[in-house]
């Protein structure tokens, strides 16, 4: 475990758990909520507070795919689920490639196995996340690398768990919903009207979602009036998508903003799905950053 330290913040990162962060202290305040999956095999039961996803994102339906006139199909990695989730990523161990008091930068190689019923990621490729406390709160920068000989398609993501309490508000703008089946993947895209409509801030209290949202403008804001400080999620416009994962009976809510929608290889007729294809010796990421109310300084000058 390390542990970064910055003007009234501490940072807790677990490369040997996928470069998952353990917990984002201000100010005194547990910004993160973490959670412990035991349906996440590969997170070996670990409270986690955030991890990155990738090379893509959410679900692929049944783990089949079709890409560069190959047919692939991957094991499923969360118990009960027969859709593959959140890339392999997290699965792995991560390299501490430089470290500061403030600032870790880590590495992770995949590289295809042929180990029969592994059933990973078919493309090598090289991921690089950076975690840095800023005056302003914390930093996080994910990109990927196709290492391999042939395009490849990718998706990135983040996802931070943060606390859903009584009178918790979740405030953004997007254009459009993905409605869901039981098992995650979606069946039907909604304008982002009535209650989808979270312009104007929606309470989450009693609301469980687990919905991807398209046309993401950038920017969350969290609302908590019960003590915490509010959170402002911002994200570079690559992560044009965002997925909301709200349990409220468990205290959580994951603000994920993302690349694409879930299932996007398998969605060609549909534009803006968010699927990048490398190629190779290509990268591809993003910046997200998180302020909280107790982090922010006055502007300089």
């Amino acid at each position: 475990m390390l542990e970064l330290k910055r003007d009234g913040q501490s940072l807790t990162i677990l490369p040997e758990t996928g470069a998952a962060l353990g917990q984002w202290r201000v100010e005194g305040h547990d910004m993160l909520r973490p959670v412990a999956n035991p349906a996440l095999r590969n997170q070996k039961g670990v409270a986690v507070g955030a991890y990155p996803l990738l090379p893509y994102v959410n679900r692929i339906a049944e783990g089949h795919f079709a890409f560069g006139g190959e047919e692939y199909r991957l094991a499923p990695n969360m118990e009960g689920c027969p859709h593959p989730i959140h890339g392999n990523g997290w699965e792995h161990e991560w390299q501490v490639a430089h470290r500061t008091d403030s600032h870790a930068i880590l590495t992770f190689d995949h590289t295809p196995s042929d180990e029969a019923g592994r059933g990973e990621w078919p493309y090598a490729y090289r991921a690089v996340m950076s975690y840095e406390l800023r005056a302003d709160g914390l930093h996080v920068s994910i990109v990927i690398r196709n290492s391999d000989k042939v395009d490849q398609p990718v998706g990135l993501g983040f996802h931070p768990f943060f606390h859903s309490e009584a009178g918790s508000r979740l405030k953004f703008r997007t254009d459009s919903v993905w409605l869901t089946d039981d098992h995650g993947l979606p069946v039907e895209k909604k304008a982002c009207e009535g209650e989808w409509d979270f312009s104007g801030g929606r309470a989450l209290e009693g609301r469980t979602l687990d919905n991807g949202f398209t046309g993401f403008e950038g920017q969350a804001v969290l609302e908590q009036p019960g003590g915490l400080p509010n959170l402002t999620v911002e994200a570079d416009r690559i992560f044009s998508h965002l997925v909301v994962f709200s349990q409220p009976d468990e205290g959580y809510v994951a603000i994920e903003p993302v690349t694409s929608m879930t299932d996007a290889i398998n969605r060609p007729e549909i534009a803006g799905r968010g699927l990048h294809v490398l190629a190779p010796g290509q990268s591809s990421g993003g910046m997200i950053r998180f302020h909280a109310e107790a982090s922010r300084r006055p502007a300089e000058g």
